[in-house]
């Protein structure tokens, strides 16, 4: 399933590590992977900012822009002008004085996270969304269907996420014969991807659309299906 994670491949990772660390420059196709724009965000749902990575040189690394979008939701972002990796797999972002204001945590499988106060994310995410999907924000009732409004399912979403990182969900009892033999019971979030589960192995994946609904994984196959809000 698409879970908007940094683009950064096994391989490049340890050379990040030794280029940085060893003073050796990093490998111009390594930064071009790791420019593109990106949200940077509450772990918690509150609004966030883009900023673009770019490939110039800046002071202390490589040149940025966007950051004046953070003024408002992360004044400190705002001071924001360069990024570098960090020699350990990690991504900082440096103000003109080379502050690290953001220091940005590889998690395989996961996007990037900083581990110090209250927990920010650097993904990849739909134009248009500039905050994190929650339990609390995604919690109701929406619809499973297809394309052209075949309606499948309606799924409840509780916001009662367990200490697995789950929450329960309850699909309706006329749900399509297809999606009522997974017998879905919990639901999940990582990024802007959204898994819908059962107990013994069956799962959904989706990711988020600009507009906040949800389309099934290209990685699941199969027809086009949608979660749409009620």
């Amino acid at each position: 399933m698409i879970r908007f994670v940094l683009r950064l491949a096994a391989s490049a990772a340890t050379l990040l590590v030794c280029g940085a660390a060893c003073g050796q420059e990093i490998d111009p196709d390594i930064i071009k992977a790791q420019a593109g724009t990106y949200l940077v965000a509450p772990e918690d749902g509150a609004a966030g900012c883009r900023i673009t990575l770019e490939t110039d040189m800046a002071i202390s690394g490589h040149s940025l822009s966007g950051q004046d979008s953070c003024a408002k939701p992360l004044p400190a972002l705002a001071e924001a002008a360069a990024w570098n990796f960090d020699g350990n797999g990690g991504l900082i972002l440096i103000d003109a004085t080379r502050k690290v204001l953001a220091r940005f945590v590889e998690n395989e499988g996961s996007p990037m996270k900083t581990e110090d106060g209250a927990p920010l994310l650097l993904l990849a995410a739909p134009e248009g969304i500039n905050r994190l999907p929650t339990f609390s924000n995604l919690a109701g009732i929406w619809t499973m269907q297809r394309p052209d409004g075949e309606k499948l399912c309606i799924v409840t979403l509780k916001d009662n996420a367990q200490a697995d990182g789950n929450a329960p969900m309850s699909p309706s009892s006329d749900c399509a014969a297809n999606v009522a033999r997974l017998k879905l019971a919990v639901w999940h979030i990582d990024g802007f991807g959204l898994t819908l589960m059962s107990h013994d192995g069956s799962s959904l994946a989706f990711d988020m659309r600009a507009d906040g609904n949800f389309d099934k994984s290209k990685q699941e196959g199969g027809k086009p299906l949608s979660l749409v809000r009620q």
